[in-house]
């Protein structure tokens, strides 16, 4: 309730902020359109229509588009109470990443306090990971933001390994699926750690024979799969349509060493002049490194160990992974995990890299506060320092303000809408995002869209459309019954906008003015050529 409270005041407090906010699902970039334009369509559809949340409104006529790319249903859950409050996309978005942020800190604090009994350190654990480099190099990609499954599945794990029982065997299945409802690459990624985990936990504590342990664990499994299926169903659809990432795919987005070096905060930014090429953002943090590093010399207990034989595994194998298909683990695991078909970024296992080193800190940090007569004091400086560290400047953008034409939208008869130009893949697919983003301002159906799969009739047609108004576009329009159309003047060169217009002239008969102003136009289709 501490940690739900402060996102509540935190967003109220940005809230008059709100077209200011950008920097969190940026409004001046592709991907941060269309995460602003997801995060908000899924709580206006489970406020609105629940049962129709894939029915995103993009592609129009196709339905299920949603799941043409990564769903973010539970984040779209988290943003609600914002949404319903303010109806802003900003303010949603940014209260569904401050409450997973939180979260995120709030269950590694936990995760390492179970495991270490250790206050200090289970602080400066959650600082590493909740903050870490990785996660404000994403900050356009709000999937790449939600990583609160993350240490609340591992606590669970580790609850069931003390004590099995179906209760906690459910909570474990509960925690997998929070996360894989928020981010389907860490609900992957969290599947293969608790599979990790269980067979350490299993050899050093001789579990093999424990009905109890390996009952929960199937609970746990039963429980996630239960909660995810009905939301990977459309998923599956799709990979029946062909749809599937495969080795190629990935080793387009594979970690280098120089990735591991890669970081924008203040303390870091200085080591990138001296990269050759970094991939991404995985640089752990050097508290975190050092720190990491050390929990795995100071190890003494069984338990401690134990610790490091997971964490120091996963770091191990996370590491090995990131580096892809090349690299040989990636390659292997893919042959024998389908899950691993939905995946085509094999440098975000660097996220998980990030999370063993914090974790094993934690056993560093412990060590040293108690060997001092001012552990607390240690404890305090160590927190300060790696709040130090990652400082960075977050970069706000302004966000894109309403044009008055999608107000006046708004209030019309629903009906389908293509917005131009109609972009096409030589100028770049993604510049519809835009129009996705100001839909939410009236959420009628668009035949625009942009996503991770693109539907086939929609890459036949692209060039005719981009060509609208023409005979041979409505034609095209004509199935779908198209009812208005949105001419963006300001997107034309002067010869493409003459042109338009020329064409808008001769076809007259075909639309009827609703607005205009200097740079945009609203027309409602009454007919369409036989």
């Amino acid at each position: 309730m501490v940690v739900l409270a402060a996102a509540i005041l935190t967003a109220a407090l940005t809230y008059p902020m709100a077209f200011r906010i950008g920097d969190v699902g940026r409004a001046d970039t592709a991907d941060g359109q269309f995460s602003l334009w997801n995060v908000a369509w899924v709580s206006h559809a489970l406020l609105e229509k629940p049962r129709h949340v894939f029915d995103a409104n993009i592609f129009y006529p196709h339905r299920r588009t949603l799941a043409y790319s990564e769903s973010n249903i539970g984040t779209g859950v988290i943003g609600l109470p914002m949404y319903w409050a303010t109806h802003n996309p900003y303010a949603t978005l940014n209260f569904a990443v401050l409450v997973s942020f939180l979260l995120t800190a709030a269950g590694t604090y936990y995760l390492v306090l179970h495991l270490v009994d250790d206050r200090r350190a289970a602080a400066v654990s959650a600082i590493c990971f909740a903050f870490c480099p990785h996660m404000f190099g994403h900050l356009a990609q709000v999937q790449a933001l939600m990583t609160l499954g993350i240490p609340l599945s591992m606590l669970a794990f580790h609850r069931v390994a003390d004590r099995p029982t179906p209760g906690r065997g459910t909570a474990l299945g509960l925690a997998m699926a929070l996360q894989a409802l928020c981010s389907g690459y860490y609900g992957v990624f969290v599947a293969l750690m608790v599979g990790f985990a269980t067979l350490v936990v299993a050899c050093t504590r001789g579990l093999w024979r424990d009905h109890r342990f390996w009952r929960s664990i199937a609970i746990g499994a039963l429980v996630a799969i239960g909660c995810v299926t009905p939301f990977y169903a459309p998923y599956a659809r799709l990979q029946r349509l062909g749809f599937v990432r495969t080795l190629e795919d990935a080793d387009r987005f594979v970690a280098n060493w120089s990735s591991y070096l890669a970081s924008s905060a203040y303390a870091h930014a200085w080591m990138l002049q001296f990269l050759p090429r970094w991939s991404d953002v995985n640089f752990p943090g050097i508290v975190a490194t050092v720190f990491g590093i050390g929990g795995c010399l100071v190890a003494r207990t069984k338990p401690e160990r134990e610790v490091v034989l997971v964490y120091g595994g996963l770091t191990a194998l996370a590491l090995w992974m990131s580096f892809g298909p090349a690299a040989g683990l990636y390659s292997a695991l893919y042959k024998t995990v389908p899950m691993l078909s939905w995946l085509r970024t094999p440098s975000r296992f660097g996220l998980i890299v990030a999370f063993g080193l914090s974790i094993l800190a934690g056993l560093s940090v412990k060590r040293l506060a108690t060997l001092s007569r001012h552990g607390t004091l240690v404890g305090c400086v160590i927190a300060a320092m790696t709040v130090g560290e990652l400082a960075l400047p977050l970069g706000l953008s302004d966000a894109i303000p309403v044009a008055p034409v999608y107000r006046v939208l708004a209030t019309l008869p629903r009906g389908p809408v293509i917005e131009m130009p109609f972009y096409y893949p030589q100028v770049g697919l993604y510049q519809h995002t835009k129009y996705m983003l100001a839909s939410t301002t009236h959420w009628m159906p668009l035949v625009n869209g942009y996503s991770d799969y693109t539907p086939r009739d929609f890459s036949e047609h692209v060039m005719t459309l981009a060509s609208f108004p023409s005979r041979e576009a409505l034609k095209v329009l004509a199935p779908s019954h198209v009812r208005y159309a949105v001419f963006h003047l300001y997107g034309y060169d002067t010869r493409n906008r003459t042109e338009a217009l020329t064409r808008l002239a001769e076809l007259a008969p075909y639309f009827r003015p609703i607005y205009a102003d200097d740079t945009t136009q609203l027309y409602e289709i009454i007919g369409y050529p036989k």
